[in-house]
């Protein structure tokens, strides 16, 4: 459960159940929660608006094995490629999924990358682009 949905369904009551009940939310190993959640079948939020400069931190918090792929033409001309596992284009990353689950994110495993171009970037999980797991990155100036 999402600790701000817990939050609201819990109200303004401040009991102590509530905050035993919030207990390890904070992330794997006390982190703080990623910018984007990966859902058993979706990216949460599916767009985010960020700076230049800015790192996003993506953190698995499904049960199901996903990736984060910059799509084949989905970033801007001068920007550097992303993607869990470190690839350097959408073939060679769909290729180690393909081969051996290369660049996989296990639950609680996180992934970030820094911005350095403005623009619309898209990314997929490779698992799970049939339906529709994807998102969007806008980094603004």
């Amino acid at each position: 459960m999402y600790r701000r949905r817990f939050l609201r369904q819990a109200g303004a009551a401040g009991s102590a159940a509530a905050a035993v009940g919030l207990a390890g939310c904070a992330g794997v190993g006390g982190e703080p929660d990623p910018d984007v959640g990966m859902l058993a079948s979706a990216y949460r939020p599916r767009q985010i608006t960020v700076s230049v400069g800015d790192t996003v931190v993506w953190g698995n918090t499904s049960a199901r094995a996903h990736t984060v792929t910059a799509t084949a033409g989905g970033i801007p001309d001068d920007a550097e490629f992303f993607a869990s596992g470190g690839f350097d284009d959408y073939d060679t990353a769909l290729s180690a999924w393909q081969d051996d689950f290369g660049g996989r994110l296990e639950s609680g495993d996180r992934f970030e990358h820094t911005f350095e171009v403005p623009g619309v970037y898209e990314y997929v999980c490779i698992p799970h682009r049939e339906g529709g797991m994807y998102g969007t990155v806008v980094v603004e100036e």
